[in-house]
C-alpha cells in the first residue's frame, strides 16, 4: 500500500545517512574540508567536529555540531609559530638549507598540535561522549594524527582527506610504489623527468626522510602509545586507513602510483569564493 512504500523510503534514508565524527586540521586545511562537510550535511549526514578553542578558522557554527577544547596555548603563540612557518617559503637558500628551515618550522607546529591532542585525550568527558556517540567513521586530515588516534581508540574506520604528509608518510602507509626515478619528492624542485644526476639528488631526499621522520611525529606516537596503552608508530596509525582522499590532480602534479584506495579529488584545495567582475 502507498503508506507502507512511504514509511520503507524513510527508514532506507534514514539508513543512509551517517553519523561522522570529524578531526580537521587548521589553516587551508581545513578551508577545503569545511566544503565537503557542508555538502555531506546536505545530504542528511549527522556531521560532529571536535577542534581546539585556538584556531584560525575552524570556529563554532550553526551549521555544524562542534566540540571544542582547551588547549595550552594562547591565540597569539599560535599565530606567532604559524607566521615564522609560513614566512619560511618566501625565503631565499638552496633545497637544503630551505629543507632545514622547514623541518624546523614544522617542528614547532607539530609540537603544537601534539600540545593540543593531548589535551583532547585527557578530557575524559569529551572523550566518554565519543565513545557513547556511535560514530560510524571518522574524517581527518593525516598531516595531524590525532584523528588516527581517536579512530583507533574508537574502532572506526578512517578517511584520510589530505594534500601531503611529510617524509612521503602517505606513501609509506599506504604500500605504495614511489619510484625515485619520475617521482619527484617534496622541496626537491623537480619534474618526473630527470637525469641521471637529479635521480641521485631524488634519492637523497628520501634518505634524509629516514632520520627526520621520527624526529618530527614523535612527541605523537609517545602520546599515541601511552594513550592506547601500548607500543605504536604514526606510520602504524595511518596503515589503518580505509579511504585516502587525496586533494592532487594530474593536471597540476606530476604522474604517480596511486593504490586503490587513494582517491584523487582534485580541485578542493581551498574555499571556493566567486571573484568580482
Amino acid at each position: 500500500s502507498p503508506p507502507a512504500v512511504v514509511l520503507l523510503l524513510s527508514l532506507l534514508g534514514l539508513a543512509a545517512a551517517g553519523k561522522l565524527l570529524v578531526v580537521p586540521m587548521d589553516g587551508s586545511h581545513w578551508l577545503s574540508m569545511r566544503e565537503v562537510l557542508d555538502m555531506l550535511q546536505q545530504k542528511g549526514h549527522e556531521v560532529v567536529v571536535v577542534a581546539p578553542e585556538v584556531s584560525f578558522h575552524i570556529k563554532p557554527s550553526k551549521n555544524i555540531v562542534m566540540k571544542m577544547h582547551s588547549v595550552p596555548y594562547t591565540q597569539e603563540e599560535f599565530e606567532k609559530d604559524f607566521q615564522a612557518f609560513l614566512q619560511i617559503s618566501f625565503e631565499k637558500g638552496s633545497s637544503f638549507e630551505k629543507f632545514f628551515k622547514v623541518l624546523e618550522g614544522m617542528k614547532r607546529i607539530i609540537d603544537l598540535e601534539a600540545s593540543s591532542c593531548e589535551q583532547l585525550l585527557q578530557n575524559k568527558e569529551l572523550i566518554r561522549y565519543l565513545e557513547e556517540s556511535k560514530f560510524d567513521a571518522v574524517l581527518t586530515d593525516p598531516f595531524v594524527p590525532c584523528g588516527a588516534i581517536l579512530a583507533e581508540h574508537l574502532s572506526l574506520p578512517s578517511m584520510y582527506f589530505l594534500r601531503g604528509i611529510p617524509c612521503g608518510l602517505d606513501f609509506e602507509a599506504t604500500q605504495c610504489p614511489k619510484p625515485p626515478s619520475y617521482v619527484p619528492r617534496v622541496s626537491s624542485h623537480l619534474s618526473d623527468r630527470m637525469t641521471f644526476l637529479q635521480r641521485v639528488k631524488n634519492l637523497l631526499f628520501d634518505i634524509q626522510n629516514l632520520f627526520f621522520c621520527g624526529y618530527l611525529f614523535q612527541p605523537f606516537e609517545k602520546l599515541a602509545s601511552e594513550f592506547l596503552q601500548r607500543e605504536v608508530t604514526v606510520l602504524d596509525l595511518l596503515s589503518k586507513g580505509s579511504v585516502w582522499l587525496l586533494r592532487l590532480d594530474f593536471v597540476l602534479d606530476y604522474p604517480r602510483p596511486l593504490m586503490p584506495n587513494i582517491i584523487p579529488i582534485g580541485g578542493v584545495n581551498c574555499a571556493h569564493k566567486e571573484l568580482p567582475q
